[in-house]
């Protein structure tokens, strides 16, 4: 999936990025990872690991929501200006296959950037082995918030 130029509004974007990552509990409880931060591009990996799987072992629908949320939130925020936090407003996702693989690149590229509200897609990829599996898809809209002392990203 490739992501259009766009321009950050915000020169320490990729900081800003890895440092409200580092916020993230849930990121942390399900091991994962930044790997790519580029503006309006965001990639977060994870490995597989038993506790984030449903009941067939495959890494569940909610952790590769979640995931996919962080990282198209995060691709939205790399073009959000410094004062503005980001949450998402909705997203929908197709699960297309079975979540099976060892390790799991979570991608979020933006579509539409605006003042107030911009638009994502993200898509999860499965990894076994040299082998990858396009797995789901997100739709995403966010929202950019200013003037909430209590939101910062």
């Amino acid at each position: 999936m490739t992501a259009n130029a766009f321009q950050p509004k915000h020169l320490a974007y990729k900081a800003r990025v890895e440092e409200s990552f580092r916020k993230q509990g849930v990121m942390e409880t399900l091991g994962a990872s930044l790997q790519l931060i580029e503006p309006g591009v965001v990639d977060i990996a994870l490995d597989w690991a038993e506790g984030l799987t449903q009941q067939h072992g495959f890494l569940h629908a909610g952790v590769v929501a979640t995931a996919l949320d962080s990282a198209c939130g995060y691709a939205g925020l790399t073009l959000m200006p410094e004062n503005a936090a980001v949450l998402t407003i909705e997203f929908k996702i197709n699960l297309l296959a079975p979540s099976a693989g060892q390790r799991f690149r979570m991608e979020g590229r933006v579509l539409k950037p605006g003042r107030t509200i911009t638009v994502c897609e993200g898509r999860a990829f499965a990894l076994q082995g040299e082998q990858e599996k396009l797995v789901a898809t997100m739709a995403c809209t966010l929202m950019a918030v200013s003037g909430r002392e209590q939101l910062r990203d």
